[in-house]
């Protein structure tokens, strides 16, 4: 019974993103598991507040992420 934990900054993707990602990573688990595995595999998604992340001791927040996607600087 596979169970896949993503990881994000609150406020980073929308819910309609949140639920494109689980719908994609357990297609992707299936493809490797098969089909039979479908109803014991779960995906879930923990939400950090913004400041609560950090790369190599700086600190990462919503708006940073925001910059990263749009190819800013963070």
């Amino acid at each position: 019974m596979p169970l896949v934990t993503i990881d994000v900054i609150k406020d980073v993707f929308t819910a309609t993103q949140k639920k494109e990602l689980i719908v994609r990573v357990t297609e992707a688990m299936i493809e490797v598991e098969g089909e039979n595995m479908r109803p014991v595999t779960w995906v879930r998604i923990n939400e950090f507040e913004s400041g609560d992340w950090a790369i190599g001791g700086k600190t990462l927040r919503t708006s940073d992420v925001h910059a990263l996607a749009a190819g800013k600087a963070a």
